[in-house]
């Protein structure tokens, strides 16, 4: 026996080093070598190029180079909440501000890590179709953003993780080593640190402004998050942002790209530049004459990659005119490949665990599941007057309002994938509501206004060429030139195209057009308001005569025309639509617009145990640079916090009856709503909650889930709050230095139950220079199960030091059953005990400090979660 186990395991060793002998004999170049280290291999390609070669690898989009069998590959993927933008369904979890909202590092972690593995099989799929040239379908992520939201009218501070520096950090460090993975050789997928940095709006003047802050507000807000996903999370990317800082475009900022970045926290990963920012170089902040000048000053400042245009194919010119060294190119494409070959691009998928993720994990069981856990988690409850929620599934009749009540669209948030399956708030209370109880519905108002479209399908009074619906021909060009890639019958124009996402055949939602041609043939006389909503280019013909054209204009549109009828004539309908860069909408909806009555609307309902408000804002306003200019809204940006009148409107009427009025407000950024905190009954915070959005916030308003989100930023009380948007001095903003009274603070959130502190332990004499450890006992003093965010904050009581007025030092998330008490420990490091002084030094803190441990921040009372507990300590500054 023991001869044919030593026979078996030397013919088992015989035949893997024959396999290794012939995979390392089996290349024509040794770059192919496996058993070279990867610098190596990296160095030995590299040396075989051309100039031109290299430089084609610096762009985002970087061609095959078939002489050295090197395939193409398009860097620019996004993952920011979920793979994104890919033609495949996939898991969408909760945008990340509500991420951020559930204060869980640990939840964070397994949704990168599920997404990667999600990106892996979609990857897996480009390779084998040869597709790895295509955008959205590599395994270069930029995400995460961890730029600080200093301003709640920021339209992009949904993507971010909030307003704290050191929550931001910690939520990155868990993204970028969930979506990394920790295998000793290859990454799971690349991360991306953006925007890099000081950079947080406005949206209309990020290719133009100039940001200037303090040393102090650099260091001690702009880059902590930064530093920690470089210096300790290893992330492979960094995106650097659009705008100038201090003079200097920061794609080619000395101190920032130079100085800090690659000196100070020896940074040895890849930097692209945000999309179309060297062409900002010389066409936005004129600091450069020309392509040529403003490449060769990116590449020197280490901004390895260029995203958008081909301003980097000057690089060959730049090379010739002496601008730049070959060799400097050199380093940059070096960084790239060994990117490339970390994520195991040029090794046989045998050899790279990650390359055999199996395609079961594509929009998994698991994945969904984690979905609705992180929606429960984020949602916050931010009132709850007599305990109005949860509500009772005995109720006779609901009515539920509101234009985010059945809004796919808001629930997705911005840079997302598209789920295979999504519950909306209605459909999620319809599900969860006791069979006895009659669900309604009315949308009541829009946004902004309270003229809403009755809708009339007249889609079986459609038809082309003799076939029912509308006929739809489809180009892979922005001019409706050439042969169609496809032409089909729709039944109605409804479409909502994420960019890149499938329209058609191989046809791409990338700068596309398209023509839809149908008669209709009304039943009877009367009218019909056909309503346009288009993204770019888009023209509107009814028997041939122009009714609305802007196709020239980059921006949506949203327009409607009111068209006489008569029964039995023909109205030959044409749209035609191009698109660009970015999302693509085309809706054509009809019907006829009347102006909602509020006080008929709650006559009618006066038989209803409860209204629930779907209301706030959604990503259809808010979000990157957006052509959007609705009352309240600028480019993407907000240009007030307050929530839009109409709806404030609504719900005094709907108060007026004396029925419960629940808000539950779903937006990516602080609303304020001073009305509503002092007057509805409850009020459930829900951001953009991905595709299970709709059941997690039945789970909270009828009680099977008890909540216990937290708040990642400010909501103030009104614009009065607010300090110049343009302003990036840190005075008065967040609540590390804001000095009013919040409408809700930072970390603010209540629960169905109450969590009682005490016994609060930390040493009375600390020696500067050295870290302590703090605990604290949470007692679940209710008669719910539950879920605490326990925040640990250090207040300055030094007046001697200047820094912030406090701040967040550790949370824990701990469930608890009734009755249970579990002791939370927080160990803070010597580097937890600093701060910035003027000159952007960190130096140890000393004298007298104050540590406060609760469920909200020190100074703001939160009735349904606890106390806070405090204790002041000293620390012992250190004999000179």
């Amino acid at each position: 026996m023991k001869i044919t186990r030593s026979f078996h395991f030397y013919a088992v060793m015989v035949c893997l080093l024959l396999s290794q002998r012939s995979i390392a004999q089996n290349w024509k170049f040794p770059y192919q070598n496996h058993t070279l280290s990867f610098e190596e291999r990296v160095n030995d390609l590299v040396g075989r190029m051309t100039l031109e070669e290299k430089v084609s690898q610096m762009l985002n989009s970087s061609p095959a180079i078939p002489r050295l069998e090197v395939p193409a590959y398009d860097w620019w993927n996004e993952t920011l909440h979920g793979v994104a933008r890919t033609p495949y369904p996939v898991t969408v979890f909760p945008q990340a501000i509500g991420m951020a909202a559930t204060f869980d590092t640990a939840a964070l972690f397994k949704m990168a890590d599920y997404s990667a593995l999600e990106g892996r099989v979609i990857f897996n799929k480009a390779v084998a179709e040869g597709k790895t040239n295509s955008r959205y379908l590599g395994l270069t992520y930029w995400t995460p953003n961890i730029n600080i939201f200093r301003d709640p009218r920021w339209g992009r501070g949904q993507e971010t993780y909030g307003e704290d520096p050191y929550l931001t950090a910690m939520l990155g460090d868990a993204f970028v080593r969930g979506l990394q993975g920790s295998d000793p050789k290859y990454l799971k997928a690349a991360a991306c640190a953006k925007h890099y940095a000081v950079h947080s709006g406005p949206e209309p003047l990020r290719h133009v402004f100039n940001a200037d802050v303090s040393a102090y507000d650099l260091w001690d807000t702009y880059l902590p998050a930064f530093k920690k996903l470089v210096v300790d999370s290893k992330v492979i990317g960094v995106m650097c942002a659009y705008n100038a800082f201090r003079k200097q475009p920061c794609c080619a900022s000395d101190l920032l790209m130079t100085d800090i970045l690659r000196n100070q926290w020896s940074f040895s990963g890849y930097v692209t530049s945000d999309c179309w920012a060297i062409d900002d170089f010389f066409k936005n902040h004129k600091t450069h004459p020309d392509a040529a000048s403003a490449s060769a000053d990116a590449v020197f400042h280490g901004t390895d990659l260029d995203c958008g245009t081909d301003a980097y194919k000057a690089l060959v010119q730049a090379v010739k005119e002496e601008k730049i060294t070959e060799q400097q190119i050199d380093v940059s494409v070096k960084r790239l490949f060994l990117v490339r070959f970390k994520l195991g691009m040029f090794d046989p998928p045998s050899m790279v665990k990650y390359a055999q993720t199996p395609d079961s994990k594509l929009d998994a069981a698991e994945h969904g599941k984690h979905a609705l856990q992180m929606a429960r988690e984020s949602m916050v409850l931010l009132k709850n007057k007599n305990n109005t929620l949860p509500l009772s599934k005995k109720l006779k009749k609901i009515v539920v309002l509101g234009p985010n009540a059945d809004n796919p669209l808001a629930q997705l948030g911005n840079y997302n994938g598209i789920p295979s399956k999504l519950i909306t708030i209605l459909q999620g209370i319809k599900d969860k509501a006791g069979a006895s109880t009659k669900v309604v519905y009315e949308q009541a108002v829009n946004f902004t206004n309270n003229n809403v479209l009755s809708f009339t399908d007249i889609s079986g009074d459609c038809s082309a060429d003799g076939k029912p619906g509308i006929k739809a021909t489809y180009y892979s060009n922005k001019e409706l030139n050439g042969e169609p890639v496809a032409t089909v019958y729709e039944k109605q124009i409804d479409h909502e195209w994420q960019e890149g996402e499938k329209v058609v055949e191989n046809l791409r939602a990338n700068h596309f057009s398209a023509r839809y041609v149908t008669d209709y043939k009304p039943t009877g006389n009367g009218s019909i308001t056909f309503e346009l909503i288009a993204d770019d280019g888009v023209r509107f013909s009814i028997n041939g005569k122009t009714v609305f054209d802007s196709w020239t204009r980059r921006q949506r549109s949203i327009a409607s025309y009111t068209l006489t009828t008569q029964k039995d004539s023909v109205y030959h309908l044409v749209i035609e639509f191009w698109q660009g860069e970015g999302k693509a909408t085309l809706k054509l909806n009809t019907g006829n617009f009347a102006v909602t009555d509020f006080n008929a609307l709650a006559k009618k309902h006066s038989d209803a145990d409860a209204f629930i408000f779907a209301g706030g804002i959604s990503p259809q306003l808010e979000g990157e640079e957006m052509k959007v200019s609705d009352p309240g809204f600028n480019g993407g940006d907000r240009t007030t916090i307050m929530i839009p009148a109409i709806q404030t409107e609504l719900m005094k009427t709907l108060q007026g009856t004396g029925k419960p009025v629940i808000f539950v407000m779903m937006t990516g950024s602080a609303i304020a709503t001073p009305w509503e905190a002092e007057n509805v009954s409850a009020i459930v915070n829900a951001w953009y909650g991905g595709q299970s959005a709709g059941t997690a916030i039945a789970d909270i308003l009828f009680g099977d889930y008890n909540p216990s989100g937290r708040l990642p930023v400010t909501f103030y009380k009104s614009d009065a709050d607010l300090t110049a948007f343009e302003d990036y001095s840190m005075k008065n903003r967040t609540y590390r230095y804001f000095t009013g009274k919040p409408l809700y603070g930072f970390g603010y959130g209540l629960s169905y139950t109450t969590f009682r502190y005490d016994q609060l332990q930390a040493p009375a004499v600390a020696d500067e220079g050295k870290g302590i450890t703090v605990s604290v006992r949470v007692t679940n003093a209710g008669k719910k199960a539950g879920d605490e965010v326990v925040q640990l904050y250090l207040v300055n009581k030094n007046t001697a030091i200047a820094t912030s007025l406090k701040t967040l030092k550790g949370f824990q998330r701990i469930t608890l059953k009734p009755g249970e008490s579990k002791v939370v420990k927080f160990t803070l490091l010597p580097e937890d005990l600093t701060y910035v002084n003027a000159g952007g030094q960190y130096q140890a803190l000393n004298g007298k400090m104050q540590l406060c441990a609760g469920g909200h921040q020190p100074d703001e009372p939160n009735p349904s979660s606890g106390n806070v507990v405090k204790k002041e300590i000293i620390i012992k500054k250190k004999a000179q």
